[in-house]
């Protein structure tokens, strides 16, 4: 059955979008059909598995989302065979203000999914760091969501709104929707804040954090400059073998 997993957190720079990319890629490479939808006006997501801007101009994930064309007719390849992606870039800061006054305009992406006939086992959104209408249409439409949080100072402000976010929408949109977990990014082992952080964390969310860790890792941030995922770019690096860790635990825990 497919698996629709949202990536959201109104933080920016917490390790959303890399997370996004290198999960799917992960997935993907496990041999399960995925599609990286980028939902954020910024297009990193896109860029990060080598689409070009001039590809995303042309038909992308906004003319999908305002009906303009079929969400099949946008989707394209990446270099990893069972990977698509339906590629954003700037147009959708318009869909704020174009949505403004449409009913039901929190289900919009919801229904598009459900139109989308390819055998996909997975669907991985990547949100905008806002809780704006494009994370709550991808939250209303998400099986489970994903929170990355980063081990650094205030790592965990702003969650609560995020969590009063996702159970409102639980709550009157989206009863199906669960949170697969908490993601501890930015890891520097080195560096006793990021202990403390994991460990308080833990403390307050228990088995909602996932085991698996993503350490900071040079690689992992060179990698989306070369359009490739982790594990194209560095197979061996410690950031491609966490992200294979994070599928292999969401495959496996059955929670996603």
């Amino acid at each position: 059955m497919r698996k629709i997993i949202c990536i959201a957190n109104q933080k920016g720079g917490v390790g959303k979008t890399t997370t996004a990319i290198n999960l799917a890629a992960s997935l993907a490479a496990a041999e399960k059909r995925t599609l990286l939808i980028d939902c954020d006006p910024q297009g990193n997501a896109s860029s990060g598995v080598g689409i070009d801007r001039a590809t995303a101009r042309e038909k992308n994930f906004y003319h999908a989302l305002i009906g303009e064309v079929p969400l099949e007719d946008i989707i394209v390849g990446t270099p990893i065979p069972t990977l698509d992606i339906a590629p954003s870039n700037q147009d959708l800061i318009g869909v704020e203000i174009e949505f403004i006054s449409l009913q039901d305009r929190e289900k919009w992406l919801r229904n598009i999914l459900r139109d989308v006939d390819r055998p996909y086992d997975y669907m991985i959104i990547d949100c905008p760091p806002s809780l704006g209408l494009l994370t709550i249409n991808s939250l209303v439409a998400a099986d489970d969501v994903i929170i990355p949080l980063q081990c650094e100072y205030f790592a965990m402000e702003g969650l609560g709104h995020l969590l009063n976010t996702i159970r409102l929408i639980k709550a009157r949109l989206n009863p199906a929707l669960s949170m697969a977990g908490i993601l501890l990014t930015m890891f520097d082992t080195r560096n006793r804040l990021s202990h403390m952080v994991a460990d308080d964390v833990r403390k307050h969310f228990g088995e909602k954090v996932f085991k698996t860790i993503i350490h900071r890792n040079v690689r992992l941030s060179e990698s989306p400059s070369h359009g490739l995922p982790i594990m194209l770019y560095d197979i061996k690096s410690r950031g491609a073998l966490s992200y294979l860790e994070l599928a292999k635990e969401i495959l496996s825990n059955g929670s996603a």
